[in-house]
Order: structure tokens, then C-alpha cells, then sequence
């Protein structure tokens, strides 16, 4: 073998391993999920309050404890000297500003929509995000897309309506189109977190980055978020937490969460942005298998199509599914 085949082995390998990476990330961030509706069955999320606080509390609790995970990461990668530099730069702030849209919006919708809709019905919903992306990138960046791209939309938007057609158990979910608007809200804020991250992620370390918007996320919820909308009674529950099991199921979460974001950037590292992201939106799947195992949902006829039609829909915004199967070209 010669020292080009051996090159060409090499980086097959190294392509084929960002598979796994982003086969991880899609099954960690469904699992997360439904990991977070178990916390909200569990005190304090029960003991009585509206149905805003146990959802954004129990986000802020989230993104607190994946900014603490990956911090731990990356203190043991050596690059927690990279936060201060970072938050420096342009691009540092940018991913800052990202962190407001995926965070305070993208999270709230997504923890709210888990709740009155259910983690299958809220994460297939929210993975409508890169359609949202697309359509946000030609009216705020101009950017011109092609028919592959619309047809993504029009599927992603077919299969929201496929999804939402059917309604689970109403005594178990009576707040369920609120619950799918929200989720909807979700998945506008996570597309305008990647429009806007895209100026800042290319300057600064990606796993940094994921540190970066976990804690100002929870930074806004802590100092914004709890003390306007939901005051006293916000504080009640985020510290009653603590001294509850749900912390505890929330951490598990939270950790999931975190590493599902580094999965997701190991695997753009390894094998492309096109892939990696064709692999994370199957989390809309995951979340039904998990839903049903660790939950015991229905799965429904028009929960699978939907969010088969949604996953396809996200791929063809994101990549040509032609070139997805080639690794020779990553």
C-alpha cells in the first residue's frame, strides 16, 4: 500500500467516525427529551404553579447544567482559557447573541412544547429548524436558494401538518396545538441561533462555542427570563429543585443535552456540515423510540410519517442526498 492509499484510508476512517459522532448526537438530544418530561412529572414542577414556570424553569436548570458539563469538558481539554479570549472577539459575541435566540426562545418553546404536547410530538416539531433557517437566510442575508431547498421547506412544512393532524390522549394533553406552537417557537429561535452563530462559530472553537451559549442562556434566564415573567415563585422552584430527585433527572438531561452538542460539532469537524446535520435531525425519530420506551406513548401512524417526512425535509435543505453518501468527498 502506498502513501496515498494509506492517507485515503486514513481519512475514510476519520469520515466514517463523524458518522458515529452524528448518530450519537441525534440519539442523545432525543433522549434528552424525554429525559426532561420525566423531571416535569416530578416535584417541584407538580406542586401547583402555571403552566409557564415548570418549563422554563426546569430550561434554565438545562442549560445551567449542560454550560457546567461542557465546561468540565473543556477544562479537561485544556481550552478554558479559550472562554475569556473568545468573549473578547466579535465572533465570541456573536455566538453570545446566538445564545439568546436558541436559548431564552428556542429553549422556552422546546421545554413548553415537551410539556403540554408531549417529547415526541414537540421534538419532531422543532426539527423543522433548518427550513426556518433557510427561509430567515434569504430575508435577512438575501441568500438565493435553490428548487432542492424549497422542496426541503414544503416537505418540513407538510410533515408539521401530518404530525399535527392527530392529536395524542386529550386528559393527558389538553393544551396539545399549544404545546405544537410552541414547539413551533422553538424551532424559530434555534433557526435564527444558527443564521446568526454562522458569522461567529468559524472564529471560535466549537466546543467552546457550545460552552459559551449554555451559559449565557442560562445566564439570561437566571438575571431576565425567571424575575420578569415568572418572579418569586420561579426562584421558589428553580432552588426547591435542589433539594428534590428531579435535580438529579434534570443533570442526566443536561448532560445528554451537552454532549449531543459536541457530538453534533466533532462529527461537522469529521465528516461535513451536510452530514452531520442530516444525522442530528433524526432526533425527531429517537424521541418517538425513547417516548414509547421509557414512556409508553402511542406511536401513531401520522407521527412516524410526519416525522419521516420532516427528517427528509431537513436533509434536503441542508445537503444534496447525493453527495451525502459519497465520504470520498468529505
Amino acid at each position: 500500500m502506498n502513501t496515498t492509499e494509506r492517507l485515503e484510508k486514513q481519512e475514510l476512517r476519520h469520515a466514517k467516525s463523524g458518522l458515529g459522532f452524528g448518530v450519537v448526537s441525534g440519539m442523545t438530544w432525543g433522549l434528552s427529551g424525554v429525559i426532561m418530561s420525566i423531571a416535569f412529572g416530578m416535584a417541584p414542577f407538580t406542586e401547583g404553579a402555571s403552566l409557564l414556570v415548570a418549563p422554563l424553569v426546569g430550561a434554565a436548570l438545562h442549560d445551567g447544567f449542560a454550560g457546567f458539563w461542557v465546561f468540565l469538558f473543556n477544562l479537561f481539554n485544556g481550552k478554558w482559557r479559550e472562554y475569556g479570549r473568545s468573549l473578547r472577539t466579535k465572533p465570541g459575541l456573536l455566538v453570545c447573541l446566538a445564545a439568546m435566540f436558541g436559548g431564552p426562545i428556542g429553549m422556552s418553546g422546546y421545554m413548553l412544547g415537551i410539556t403540554l404536547a408531549g417529547p415526541s410530538y414537540a421534538l419532531a416539531i422543532t426539527a423543522i429548524y433548518p427550513a426556518i433557517g433557510a427561509i430567515l437566510s434569504v430575508v435577512i442575508l438575501k441568500e438565493k436558494i435553490g428548487v432542492r431547498t424549497w422542496i426541503g421547506i414544503l416537505l418540513s412544512i407538510i410533515g408539521v401538518a401530518i404530525v399535527s393532524w392527530v392529536p395524542p390522549d386529550a386528559t393527558s394533553f389538553p393544551y396539545f396545538y399549544a404545546g405544537i406552537a410552541l414547539a413551533f417557537l422553538a424551532a424559530i429561535g434555534w433557526g435564527t441561533e444558527g443564521v446568526i452563530s454562522g458569522f461567529g462559530m468559524d472564529m471560535v472553537d466549537p466546543e467552546v462555542a457550545v460552552g459559551i451559549r449554555e451559559a449565557t442562556s442560562f445566564f439570561v434566564y437566571l438575571v431576565a427570563v425567571i424575575p420578569l415573567l415568572l418572579g418569586v415563585v420561579g426562584y421558589q422552584m428553580l432552588f426547591g429543585a435542589f433539594t428534590t430527585a428531579s435535580i438529579g433527572v434534570i443533570a442526566i438531561a443536561a448532560l445528554l443535552g451537552g454532549g449531543s452538542y459536541i457530538c453534533w460539532y466533532l462529527a461537522i469537524n469529521k465528516t461535513g456540515a451536510s452530514r452531520a446535520m442530516a444525522l442530528n435531525i433524526t432526533y425527531a425519530l429517537w424521541s418517538v423510540f425513547f417516548s414509547w420506551l421509557l414512556l409508553g406513548t402511542q406511536i401513531t401512524p401520522t407521527l412516524i410519517i410526519g416525522g419521516l417526512t420532516i427528517v427528509a425535509g431537513a436533509v434536503l435543505v441542508g445537503a444534496n442526498p447525493k453527495e451525502l453518501i459519497n465520504l470520498r468527498k468529505v
